[in-house]
């Protein structure tokens, strides 16, 4: 069954840090380019960071350069999004994508 499903969204203060994980099942990271959205209250949904499948090339949206990671495990055919200085701005729903799957999305909140 292909599947993906996101965990390790939160509640963090601004300037704190959260690890997003993405359980892929039914295929390979490895083979697959794989992302990371977003949703925040009332905004349209949007690309926050993506890794290709063979090179492993990254990109991010200017809004989060330098603050976060995108990264994948073959072994354990996980794709991670590490956060770090998060702002009230990033708090969104995060969606794990790869081509037309979609996961059911992890809630991150920063707040004081």
């Amino acid at each position: 069954q292909v599947q993906l499903v996101e965990s390790g969204g939160g509640s963090v203060q601004p300037g704190g840090s959260l690890r997003l994980s993405c359980a892929v099942s039914g295929f390979f990271v490895s083979v697959a380019e794989m992302s990371w959205y977003r949703q925040g209250p009332g905004k349209e949904r949007e690309l926050v960071a993506a890794i290709t499948s063979v090179s492993g090339t990254t990109t991010y949206a200017d809004s989060v350069k330098g603050r976060f990671t995108i990264s994948r495990d073959h072994a354990k055919n996980m794709v991670y999004l590490e956060m770090n200085s998060l702002k009230p701005e990033d708090t969104a729903v995060y969606y794990c994508r790869s081509a037309n799957i979609w996961g059911q999305g992890t809630r991150v909140a920063v707040s004081s």
